[in-house]
C-alpha cells in the first residue's frame, strides 16, 4: 500500500514531511538501536546479579535457573503468531506498546527490595558484647541469638513466596513485551529502507544485539559494589566488604536505572506512522540501486503476501503443515539442533558464568562481571563478525558455509578441553570438607563443644593454618581485635580450635579462598578465545538455514527456528545447569527448615559438571554441522543421470532442498 507521501517529494509541503525525523528510517534505526540495548539490559541483568539473588533470598541455582528461562515463556507463547499479526499492526505503536511493557517488568524485578526488610545476613551476636562477633564464650550459656532464625517467622516466609510470586510475573511480562521489537523493527526497517542501506541498517541492530548484555554486565559490576541497602542503611552501619561472601550489592538498582531507560526509549515509536515513504523516494538513491539484488533478509517478506488474505484459523490450520514440511528438510533439522545445542551453552554461560568464576577462582561478584561482560561477550561479537566477514569476502558457498561451522566449533572444542582441568581445588572447611579430603589439616576434636555455638551461624574466618572455619565460635576463638575507627574486626586470637607448634592461632574475618589466582587469567584467554571460534558459525548457520528451505515457507521458517530455539535450549537449559550446580554443594544454608542457598561447593565437581555440559552441548553442535556438510558434499558429489533432462530434474531437487541453485553462493 503506497501512501500519498510516495513519490520524490517535489512539493513543499511535502519536502517538509520528509525531514520530519518521525519520516526518516535513519531516525527509526537509531531509536530501535536504543531500544534494542535498553531491552537488553533489562533481560541480561538478572543474569548478571544472579549469584547476588540466590544469596540475598536463598534460592538453589536450580530455582535462579527457572527464572532466568522464564521469559521465555512469554515469548514463546506468542511469537508464533509475530508472522500473522506483523501485517495487520500499526508495528512501530506496537513495538512501543511491548517496550512499555518490558520497563514495567523491570520495575517489578525491583519491587522486592522495597517489599522486604532490611538485609539479615547470617550472623551470630552476644548479648553482652555489642562489639564482638561470634566468639566462644563458654561462661555465658545461652547467650547468643542468632539472626538468621528470625527468617523463620509466618510473615518472613509469607515474604519470601512473594518476592518470587512478583520476580516470576515479571520475567513473563519481559517475554510478552519482548515478542514484538525485534520482529516488527526488523520487517518495518526492511520494508521501507533503501535496498543498498538496509543491510548496514540491520547490521547495526544485529551489532546491538550483542553488545546489549555486555552493557548489562558492565552495569552489573558497577552496581554489586554498593551494598544491598543503601536506601535503608547509613553506610557507615555496613560491616561487610564486597569480598566477604555474605556480601550483597545493589542488585536493584540496576533494574531501575534500564526499566527507566526502557520507558524513555519506548515514546518516540507513538509518533512514527504506520508506514513511512521508501527511503529512496526522497532522492536519495540512484534508479539502478532498485534493481540490484536484495538482501537475504529481504527475503522473509517473501510468504508474506500470501498471509494478508489469511483469517487466524485458517493461518493455524495452515501451520502444522509448514512446520512439518520444513521440519522434514534434513539440512534445516541438522543446522536447528547445531544452534540449539550452541544456544544451550551460551544460555550456561550467560546465567552462570559470573557465579562459577565468583566459586572457582575466589573474585567478587563485581569483577566477574567485568570479565564477562568486557571480555568474553565481545569476544563472542568479535567471532560474529568475523564468520559474517569471511562469508562475505570469499562468497561462500552452501558446503563452504558448513565446512566454516565445522571448522570453527572444531578449534573451539580443542580450546575448550583444557578448560575441564583448569581450576582451583575445593578450600580446606572445618566441619565441611575433612571428611571428604583425607590429607586434610588436622582440627582438634570438639574443640569447640564448650562454646555452645548455634548451628546455623555462619561468619566464615580463615585461620592461621589456611583452614576455613564458619564462624569465630566454632574455631573456639575468644578475643576478637576491632578497629575503632570503623567498627571491624581485625582478627581473632586465642582460637583453641587453631593449633601452631602447640600454641593457640588467630585468625582473620573472611574467606580463605582457593589460593589459585594465577590461573585466573590463562582461564579467561582460552573460554574468550573458545567463544570467538565458536560464534564464527553464527552468520555461516544463519545463511544454511535461508538456503535449506522453500522460499515460500522462510518467513515461516525463521519463526520455526526461534520457536525451537526457545523451547530447545533457552528455556530447558539454565534449569539444567542449574541442577547440576546444586548437585555439587557440600553445605546448605537452612531456612525455615528447607534447604537455600549453597554455601560451599565442591570445586573440583562443580568445573568438571558446569563445563563438562558446555563441552558436551559443543561437541554436539560439531556433530550436528559435521553431518550438515557430508549431507551437502553427498549431494554435490551424487551421479549425475546421462538421460537427456535428468540432470535438470536432479538440479531441481537439489534447488527445491536448498532453496535456490545446486550451489548457490551466499
Amino acid at each position: 500500500m503506497r501512501t500519498s507521501l510516495e513519490g520524490s517529494c517535489p512539493e513543499p509541503a511535502q519536502r517538509k514531511l520528509c525531514r520530519s525525523p518521525f519520516l526518516s528510517i535513519k531516525f527509526f534505526v537509531c531509536c530501535h538501536g536504543v531500544l534494542q540495548l535498553c531491552q537488553l539490559l533489562v533481560s541480561a541483568y538478572l543474569k548478571s546479579s544472579i549469584s547476588t539473588i540466590e544469596r540475598r533470598y536463598g534460592l538453589s541455582s536450580q530455582t535462579s535457573g527457572l527464572l532466568a528461562s522464564f521469559n521465555e515463556v512469554g515469548n514463546t507463547l506468542l511469537i508464533v503468531f509475530v508472522s500473522y499479526l506483523g501485517s495487520r499492526l500499526h508495528r512501530p505503536r506496537a513495538i512501543g506498546a511491548g517496550a512499555l511493557l518490558v520497563s514495567l517488568a523491570g520495575f517489578l524485578m525491583a519491587l522486592p527490595h522495597f517489599l522486604a526488610g532490611p538485609y539479615q545476613y547470617d550472623r551470630s551476636s552476644p548479648s553482652s558484647f555489642s562489639n564482638a562477633t561470634d566468639l566462644c564464650q563458654p561462661e555465658v550459656p545461652g547467650a547468643w541469638g542468632n539472626l538468621s532464625g528470625a527468617a523463620c517467622a509466618p510473615q518472613a516466609a509469607r515474604q519470601n513466596r512473594e518476592v518470587l510470586l512478583v520476580m516470576f510475573l515479571a520475567q513473563a511480562l519481559l517475554g510478552l513485551g519482548g515478542v514484538p521489537i525485534q520482529p516488527f523493527g526488523i520487517s518495518y526497517i526492511d520494508d521501507f529502507a533503501s535496498r543498498r542501506n538496509s543491510p548496514l541498517y540491520l547490521g547495526i541492530l544485529f551489532s546491538v544485539t550483542v553488545l546489549g548484555p555486555g552493557v548489562a554486565f558492565l552495569l552489573g559490576s558497577a552496581t554489586l559494589r554498593l551494598y544491598v541497602d543503601l536506601d535503608k542503611v547509613p553506610a557507615g552501619q555496613v560491616r561487610l566488604s564486597s569480598q566477604d561472601p555474605r556480601w550483597v550489592g545493589a542488585w536493584w538498582l540496576g533494574f531501575l536505572v534500564a526499566a527507566s531507560l526502557v520507558a524513555l526509549a519506548a515514546l518516540p515509536y507513538f509518533f512514527f506512522p504506520r508506514e513511512m515513504p521508501r527511503e529512496e523516494l526522497c532522492g536519495k538513491e540512484e534508479e539502478e540501486e532498485r534493481k540490484r539484488e536484495e538482501d537475504v533478509l529481504s527475503q522473509l517478506r517473501m510468504g508474506a503476501e500470501h498471509l494478508q488474505g489469511l483469517s487466524l484459523a485458517q493461518f493455524l490450520k495452515r501451520f502444522p503443515r509448514v512446520l512439518l514440511r520444513t521440519l522434514r528438510a534434513p539440512l534445516f533439522l541438522l543446522v536447528v539442533l547445531a544452534q540449539v545445542s550452541l544456544s544451550a551453552m551460551v544460555a550456561g554461560l550467560a546465567t552462570f558464568m559470573g557465579k562459577f568464576l565468583e566459586r572457582q577462582f575466589s573474585v567478587t561478584a563485581s569483577l566477574a562481571n567485568v570479565v564477562i561482560g568486557a571480555v568474553n561477550i565481545p569476544g563472542a561479537m568479535v567471532g560474529i563478525v568475523l564468520g559474517g566477514a569471511i562469508l562475505r569476502r570469499f562468497r561462500l558457498s552452501l558446503r563452504q558455509c558448513s565446512a566454516l561451522c565445522v571448522l570453527g566449533t572444531f578449534l573451539c572444542l580443542l580450546l575448550a578441553f583444557p578448560l575441564l582441568f583448569l581450576g582451583c581445588p575445593t578450600q580446606e572447611v572445618a566441619g565441611v570438607t575433612d571428611s571428604r579430603r583425607p590429607g586434610a589439616r588436622a582440627v582438634p576434636a570438639g574443640c569447640s563443644l564448650p562454646c555452645g555455638c548455634q548451628e546455623e551461624a555462619f561468619n566464615p574466618i580463615c585461620g592461621s593454618n589456611q583452614v576455613e572455619f564458619l564462624s569465630p565460635c566454632s574455631a573456639g576463638c575468644k578475643v576478637a581485635h576491632i578497629d575503632l575507627g570503623t567498627n571491624l574486626v581485625l582478627n581473632y586470637t586465642n582460637c583453641s580450635c587453631i593449633s601452631e607448634g602447640g600454641l593457640q592461632g588467630t585468625a582473620r574475618p573472611g574467606t580463605c579462598g582457593t589460593g589459585c589466582s594465577h590461573l585466573f587469567l590463562p582461564f579467561v584467554v582460552l573460554s574468550c578465545l573458545a567463544g570467538i571460534l565458536a560464534s564464527t558459525s553464527h552468520t555461516p548457520s544463519f545463511m544454511l538455514i535461508l538456503r535449506s528451505i522453500q522460499p515460500q515457507d522462510k518467513s515461516f521458517a525463521v519463526g520455526i527456528q526461534f520457536m525451537l530455539l526457545r523451547v530447545l535450549a533457552w528455556m530447558p537449559a539454565p534449569v539444567l545447569y542449574g541442577s547440576a550446580i546444586d548437585s555439587c554443594c557440600l553445605l546448605w544454608q537452612r531456612r525455615c527448615a528447607r534447604r537455600a542457598a549453597c554455601r560451599y561447593y565442591d570445586n573440583d565437581l562443580f568445573r568438571h559438571r558446569y563445563l563438562g555440559l558446555q563441552f558436551l552441548f559443543e561437541l554436539g553442535t560439531f556433530l550436528c554441522f559435521l553431518a550438515a556438510h557430508l549431507l551437502l558434499r553427498r549431494r554435490e558429489e551424487a551421479p549425475r543421470d546421462p538421460r537427456p533432462g535428468a540432470g535438470n530434474a536432479e538440479k531441481e531437487k537439489l534447488a527445491e532442498s536448498s532453496g535456490g541453485g545446486t550451489e548457490p553462493k551466499v
